[in-house]
Order: structure tokens, then sequence, then C-alpha cells
């Protein structure tokens, strides 16, 4: 099954009405290992047990880019090949990345206390970050603010290709400035620095928050087509009351 392919909006509920179940569960088990793994993990010899915050922290502030990625790519199929359900798959992840976003700042905010000694400082990632979740809240309230889809779509592609600009900000802030964050320690040239104990969980984590970001960003797409139907429903019966009213208007005038 090609993009083409699903390109038909009935197509794509019959295909992800099947393969929804299957993430779902796909989705408990690795969260369950992932978790299990995360709990059993030893304590860092410096952070003690706070590091198990990253088992949480980092798949979050993955999925707040890879999103943000998913959102551009769908940006560049509603302005350049005009795909029917690329403003739909951008629409349906735009919640789902300020929520991984905010879950990413919170956590690193409830790591950052005991290991730096504040809840916030204005790094450059962690002000980049915020950037980010400030972007997404701005792209639902265009979403909301702009009531014609077809305008809205285009107006939010837009938006979404300009703010790309600030993921390679993110990912090489710690690079390009002198940050509180440590340098990349999972991908990164020469392999991870992390030891197994703590790369495992992180990994199988990492899969799981992904495998969950699929199944609800292809619910929320069914749901933005199913209503989306129902306001064309609305609309067609708007359209058929006024004008049964305007031609029964005639008749109802004295001769």
């Amino acid at each position: 099954m090609t993009l083409i392919g699903l390109a038909n909006p009935a197509r794509f509920l019959s295909v992800t009405g099947r393969l929804l179940p299957y993430l779902v569960a796909a989705t408990t088990v690795f969260l369950v290992i992932g978790l299990y793994l995360s709990a059993t993990a030893p304590n860092d010899y410096q952070q003690g047990a706070t590091v198990k915050i990253m088992f949480i922290h980092v798949p979050n502030a993955w999925l707040s880019m890879f999103v943000w990625g998913v959102m551009s790519l769908a940006s560049l199929g509603t302005l350049v090949w005009r795909h029917p359900l690329a403003d739909v798959a951008a629409k349906a992840a735009a919640p789902i990345g300020a929520a991984f976003t905010f879950l990413a700042l919170l956590t690193g905010s409830l790591w950052g206390r005991p290991m730096w000694g504040t809840y916030w400082e204005w790094d450059a990632r962690l002000t980049s970050v915020l950037i980010l979740f400030l972007m997404y809240l701005g792209l639902m309230a265009l979403w909301r603010a702009v009531e014609d889809p077809s305008r809205a779509a285009r107006a939010a592609a837009v938006l979404t290709l300009v703010g790309a600009i600030n993921l390679p900000i993110i990912k090489f802030s710690v690079d390009w400035w002198n940050t509180l964050h440590q340098p990349a320690s999972v991908m990164r040239m020469g392999g991870s620095t992390l030891d197994r104990a703590f790369l495992s969980p992180l990994l199988v984590m990492a899969v799981a928050f992904t495998l969950l970001f699929v199944a609800l960003h292809l619910s929320a797409m069914r749901n933005e087509i199913l209503r989306r139907r129902v306001r064309t429903l609305q609309m067609m019966q708007a359209r058929a009351a006024s004008s049964e009213v305007g031609a029964a208007s005639p008749a109802s005038q004295p001769a």
C-alpha cells in the first residue's frame, strides 16, 4: 500500500482501522518492557536514582523534534504534492507534538532540579525547546483561527516549514554554545557513550513512545477525517434547507 493509495480517505480509514489494534498491542508490550527495564536499571554513581528520569525525558525530547519533522514532510505534501491527506496529517500531529514537548520540558525541569540546583535556566537547548513548544501552540491556534480549511492548511504549512529551522538549533545547541546539557551521548560518531544497562531501557522506551505516537497520530487523523465529513454533511444540509426556504418564499406571497 503506497502513500498515493492511501490518499483515498475511505481506504485510509479501512487500512488504519485494521492496523490500529496491532499498533496498540505493540505499544503496550514495548511500554511494559521498557518500564520494567527502567525500574530495574542500576542507579548512576553520580546522579543516583534520578538518572531514571532520562528514560522518560529523552524519548519525549526526541519525539518533540521528530513530530515537527513529520509535520514538515506533511507540509511539503500540502504545498508541493497536493496530497489530499497531508494537511490532515499535519493538523492531527500538532497537539501530540505539543504534548511530547511539554513532557520533555517538565521531566527536564524535574531532572534539572537535583542536578543543576534549579528547575529552569535560560540554557540554549532549554530555550530552543521552549520556542518549539510555543510554535506548536501557535500552529494549533492558527488552525482554529482560520475557518477555511484549505487556507488554514496552506498558512500552517508555511509556518511549519519556517519553524523547521529550529530543529537543527535544538540538535546542535550543545555543540554551538556553552550549555548545561551534555553533548550527544547516544547518536554520535564512534557509538554511544552510555553503558548498556542504561542504553537498553532507553532504546526500548524510545521505540515504545514512537509506537505510541504512530497510534495516536493515526487515531487523530481518523477523527479529523470523520469530523470533516460531518462538517461537509452539515453544510450540505444547511444549503438544502436554505434552498427549500428560498423556493417556498414566492409561493407564500399573496397574489
